[in-house]
């Protein structure tokens, strides 16, 4: 049975001719330029930030008379192809998020006034929601989505080198090491996310797109090997219920449905970590004598003084939990160092299952991710051998590289040791992948981990903290995985409209 079912676990499948996973945003952007620059009919860009001087070759590798800033790169695209429809839709930030990135995207509209280049802000969700979904178009034949946006503060290579002058930001300060993961596909998956992204266009304009007609022409970046081919690839989102329209939750449905699947090993990579669901699911896999095995990577420690109160403390609940769970010593959770001991910022959202289901896309492990901001992820299920290999060759070459091992050393050990636990410990020799600790939390930090701040379920809770406590506890006490593989009502929410009374039996819920 396949755990990628439009209307339940996801929007839609489409089949991709060629799906290929960007590890790190050199690849991405690499990617990007040549995927631009072959551009005919549309390009169509969501985001959640994007800064227009963002260089795709920070290392100088484009030709002397073309412009590597992104924004100067599409004005010329523009000019010289006046039949290109450019369309960029980026959220409409908080003053507090802009200030701190120089007020970029906002800046932004200037670069493209009176010009080829259509941007448009989009302030079409719930007050403290966000719009992160992630995702270009081009000529809907080729598509990117994932965990990165086009900003001057997400280049790095999968090396994350100590001191590397190409992470030079426009201030000639150089960013953290930071790691991202985008997947990109072609075919009709590709014109879906085309289908998505206009949807979003006209929810925020009002004006109505028609797609591009098929292309004749092959934009698939030539240095870029597929890693999948003639695939079904599932596209699944988060949409805050908002002016009527229902909201969507595909996301946290598919994530829980993948957890309780899982037979050997669940691999994680995400930025935050704070869902209750989520963690009550992983739990309750700890506690099975035979069940998988939980690695988690995250970041050390949120890179804002904003995430490091709110997220960061609300982690460390998580933490806790899971590490009371397993009895059987079945979880790790780990942060990646540069061979200089610097923390690099990990702002990917991945997850693999087994070497059966593999995830790339905008959603973190959060509240919020699951139903208040909009998200989009692509997944792909094993359908052959090949299609498994793959997928367990992904989720290898992540671990391997930030212990500065190939993720054929990784595959060899899991092999001697029995599982990627037992290759990681054999592996990490340099320490480059340290455990994540449970914080000892304040009085403040434990406010707000209990009450989970700034990190609210959706539209019902927002500004209710107190019902969102209760009801995100009842939901992971309540939901039972068994019913959602085999015969749940995918149309009623995870999380009731209510606040359903405790049952004598109830546990309280954890502080």
């Amino acid at each position: 049975m396949s755990l990628l079912a439009p209307g339940q676990t996801c929007w839609r499948r489409e089949r991709a001719g060629r799906a290929a996973f960007l590890v790190d945003t050199e690849a991405y952007f690499n990617a990007v330029y040549e995927a631009l620059r072959g551009a005919r009919r549309s390009i169509l860009l969501l985001g959640w930030g994007f800064d227009p001087r963002t260089r795709l070759f920070p290392d100088g590798e484009t030709a002397a008379d073309t412009p590597d800033e992104v924004g100067r790169f599409l004005l010329t695209l523009s000019r010289t192809r006046p039949d290109l429809d450019i369309r960029l839709l980026i959220w409409k930030s908080a003053l507090p998020i802009s200030a701190s990135q120089e007020f970029f995207p906002h800046r932004a509209r200037r670069w493209f006034e009176n010009t080829g280049v259509h941007f448009r802000l989009d302030d079409s969700v719930p007050l403290g929601a966000c719009h992160h979904q992630k995702v270009l178009v081009v000529d809907d034949a080729l598509a990117f989505c994932g965990g990165g946006d086009i900003a001057v503060d997400r280049w790095d290579t999968p090396g994350h080198l100590d001191d590397d002058r190409r992470r030079l930001m426009p201030d000639h300060d150089c960013h953290a090491p930071r790691h991202e993961v985008m997947m990109m596909v072609d075919g009709p998956a590709a014109r879906a996310l085309g289908d998505l992204a206009r949807e979003r266009w006209h929810r925020a304009t009002g004006e109505t797109l028609a797609p591009p007609p098929l292309a004749t022409e092959d934009p698939w970046p030539a240095r870029v090997p597929a890693a999948l081919k003639d695939v079904a690839i599932a596209i699944a989102r988060t949409e805050p219920a908002w002016r009527g329209r229902e909201g969507v939750a595909e996301i946290r449905r598919l994530t829980l449905a993948a957890i309780h699947a899982a037979r050997e090993v669940i691999y994680l990579e995400n930025q935050y970590f704070t869902s209750p669901p989520v963690v009550e699911a992983l739990a309750a896999r700890l506690a099975e004598p035979d069940g998988p095995e939980i690695v988690l990577v995250s970041t050390g420690q949120a890179p804002s003084w904003f995430d490091r109160l709110t997220m960061d403390r609300a982690r460390s609940n998580m933490l806790w939990r899971l590490r009371a769970a397993d009895i059987f010593g079945r979880f790790r959770a780990y942060y990646p160092v540069t061979a200089g001991g610097e923390k690099i910022i990990v702002h990917s959202k991945v997850s693999v299952f087994d070497d059966a289901l593999a995830r790339v896309g905008s959603a973190n492990l959060s509240n919020r991710s699951g139903g208040f901001d909009t998200e989009c992820e692509l997944a792909v299920e094993a359908a052959t051998l090949d299609d498994q290999a793959q997928i367990s060759a992904l989720r290898d070459r992540l671990v391997g590289h930030f212990m500065g091992h190939t993720g054929d050393a990784v595959a060899k050990a899991r092999a001697a040791g029995g599982g990627l636990i037992a290759a990681i410990e054999a592996l990490n020799r340099g320490g480059r992948l340290k455990p994540i600790l449970p914080l000892k939390l304040t009085p403040l930090g434990e406010f707000v981990s209990a009450w989970h701040l700034g990190d609210p379920a959706d539209t019902a809770d927002s500004w209710r903290i107190g019902r969102r406590r209760e009801r995100l506890y009842a939901q992971a006490r309540a939901f039972d995985a068994r019913e959602l593989l085999h015969g749940h009502d995918w149309t009623a929410p995870l999380i009731s409209g209510g606040s359903p009374s405790p049952g004598a039996g109830d546990p309280t819920p954890p502080a």
